[in-house]
């Protein structure tokens, strides 16, 4: 499977309609259908369609055909991004009508053609599952624990400074959760 980073855009075009995609990290798509509606008022319609990795390990898919003919927009959509294994990823798309009518599938393959040019410009990652981990240390501990994340490039990390202790909560993958546990000898 795959995911991205960041934000990636692009643009397409057939029989004078519009279809601009972006391509989004899963954290960025709540209020964004909403946000590119507000940024595009002549556009027709802002359809999405995205998947990602629940807390169960399931891998959720959703979609929208946004008014355009049912099962001709979101669908197609989604199905590029099952095609190329994309998780923790939204995919939307604004239309902009040019006048000439497509036909449900002439539609379907528009906007799958417009998911393909945005998924072309971006930089895929392997995903690799992350866990959470949550340890306790003395403070004067802390410069040491930092240093050792800084090395195994663990950059998720939070730190509660209570009384006498500090708590920490960190974030990774497999891999640099166990080899800084080994470090720490904390099994």
């Amino acid at each position: 499977m795959q995911t991205i980073e960041k934000r990636y855009i692009a643009t397409y075009e057939v029989k004078r309609s519009k279809f601009i995609s972006y391509l989004v990290p899963i954290a960025e798509f709540d209020g964004l259908q909403e946000k590119l509606k507000a940024e595009n008022p002549k556009s027709n319609h802002t359809v999405y369609a995205l998947r990602y990795i629940n807390e169960y390990d399931q891998i959720v898919e959703n979609s929208s055909d946004d008014g355009e003919p049912k099962g001709s927009a979101g669908v197609p959509s989604l199905n590029v991004l099952r095609g190329e294994e994309l998780v923790n990823v939204a995919l939307l798309t604004v239309r902009y009508f040019g006048g000439i009518k497509l036909g449900v599938g002439g539609m379907a393959r528009a906007y799958a053609s417009a998911v393909k040019e945005v998924v072309a410009e971006a930089e895929m990652l392997l995903y690799e599952k992350e866990y959470s981990y949550e340890f306790e240390t003395t403070y004067s501990e802390v410069s040491k624990r930092e240093y050792l994340l800084k090395i195994l490039g663990i950059e998720q990390v939070t730190k509660e400074f209570l009384g006498d202790k500090v708590h920490w909560n960190i974030r990774t993958n497999e891999e640099k959760l166990n080899k800084f546990k080994e470090q720490t000898c904390m099994r």
